[in-house]
């Protein structure tokens, strides 16, 4: 579940939706709360997003606020475990939550004339969660199988949690979501307790309500259910571990009797998307999408894929959307029978090429086009644009920032497009992953 909505709020968040009417509102104990008004269905996504993820956990505790994300449906003084799902679910509605680097998110999609009560659940559980002994261990067993069955189990899986851990010598962005198997056979109850009151409050949230619903009435509820809530105490602006400067390229050469196919990654430290300051990310995410955004039409695929005949499968991938770093990867399957080293020339042949011709004007504005497209499709989803607006503002972004973004793309140059290439293709800053079956032969140079 968190692979899959880690890459959907990647999509969103590329080319986002922005509703027409968005308003914001702040209770006296520091939650911020956001309305989207959209009339076109009877229907109301509710969500609360905490400004705390894998890379704020106690050193050695990794994977602590996953585990607490599981905790959240196991009772509080009023509902049994199990009972807040259940109620959702009887109210015919959905619920889910999930959990990355810097954010935690629960949310309930349900019909709009149940906002008060998914309110009146989610807000028990902000501050009256009840954790004993026995659902810790429950829980710990749940998610360590689900390590074993998604982590260790997936030599893929393995291999990214590998080159994420060589790109990021020193911030906690290289530390798995999930979190090391050996540390999280050591989190304990305390430890639960401890995370979950310091980082679960009104004044380390946001509220996003989005669908059916009128600003007022959302804000009134708001203060009903949670403005009585006590903020935490001595909560501080999230400072991280930085980075050290980097200054030799890493290479991993992964093998497994498992792997399917064989292929190739680098990937590059970028920069992220900051307040006021998105033409760098805007310019980085264009890149992404001419290189490799479409496979007929993008340089990597039209080359690597349909001229020479060398790869499978070959694209380019931005994720700028961060509190600290973003990253900027280029991957690359080769057809059966060519080697990864070929592969990975072929692919450095391909951007190099890029690099020296320049940008394809049509192609450039043909993307433009498609960026205007998809975000007239994206607001066709009232959960979409509430994802959008509620990953943005956990990870440093402001609301209006996240309203400029398409207007940003929008006036992306090829100039600077170029230059931000320039810019992040820098080696030193990078780690080059290859992955297949065990070989005798073929080495990484």
């Amino acid at each position: 579940m968190h692979r899959l909505a880690a890459c959907f709020i990647a999509c969103l968040t590329m080319f986002p939706a922005q509703a027409a009417e968005v308003t914001s509102y702040t209770l006296d104990n520091g939650l911020e709360v956001v309305v989207i008004e959209d009339h076109r269905a009877p229907v109301v996504v509710h969500m609360v997003w905490y400004r705390v993820g894998a890379a704020d956990e106690p050193p050695g505790k990794s994977g602590i606020a996953h585990f607490v994300e599981h905790l959240m449906f196991r009772g509080t003084d009023d509902l049994k475990p199990g009972e807040f799902s259940e109620i959702v679910a009887s109210n015919g509605g959905t619920d889910n939550a999930f959990t990355s680097w810097d954010f935690t998110g629960y949310f309930q999609r349900v019909a709009a004339d149940r906002l008060d009560l998914m309110m009146q659940i989610e807000a028990d559980r902000m501050r009256d969660l009840l954790l004993t002994q026995e659902e810790v261990d429950i829980n710990l067993d749940v998610i360590l199988e689900e390590r074993n069955q998604r982590t260790e189990n997936d030599p893929g899986a393995l291999f990214a949690e590998q080159r994420r851990a060589a790109l990021f010598m020193n911030h906690p962005y290289g530390i798995p979501v999930i979190g090391w198997k050996h540390e999280m056979e050591g989190l304990e109850l305390e430890d639960a307790e401890a995370f979950y009151r310091k980082f679960y409050a009104p004044n380390n949230a946001v509220l996003i309500v989005a669908g059916d619903v009128v600003p007022e009435e959302v804000l009134e509820l708001a203060k009903i259910h949670y403005g009585p809530l006590a903020p935490s105490q001595g909560l501080q602006e999230r400072k991280r571990p930085s980075e050290p400067p980097q200054l030799a390229e890493r290479r991993l050469l992964f093998e497994d009797p498992k792997v399917g196919e064989p292929y190739v990654v680098r990937t590059y430290l970028a920069p992220e998307r900051n307040p006021g300051a998105q033409d760098e990310a805007a310019a980085l995410a264009m890149l992404a999408e001419l290189l490799g955004g479409n496979s007929a039409t993008s340089v990597l695929g039209r080359k690597l894929q349909f001229e020479e005949k060398k790869a499978v499968y070959a694209s380019a991938f931005y994720q700028g959307l961060s509190l600290d770093h973003g990253t900027f990867a280029l991957f690359i399957v080769p057809l059966p029978g060519m080697s990864l080293q070929e592969a990975e020339d072929a692919l450095d042949q391909a951007v190099a090429e890029f690099m020296e011709d320049g940008i394809d004007l049509e192609h450039f504005e043909r993307i433009k086009m498609q960026i205007r497209a998809a975000r007239i499709y994206a607001e066709d989803s009232v959960q979409a644009q509430a994802r959008n607006f509620g990953t943005a503002l956990t990870s440093g972004l402001e609301i209006e920032d996240v309203e400029a973004w398409p207007d940003i793309l929008r006036a992306v140059t090829p100039e600077q497009v170029m230059a931000a290439a320039d810019r992040v293709f820098d080696r030193r800053r990078s780690v080059t992953g290859w992955i297949r079956k065990p070989q005798e032969s073929e080495v990484t140079q």
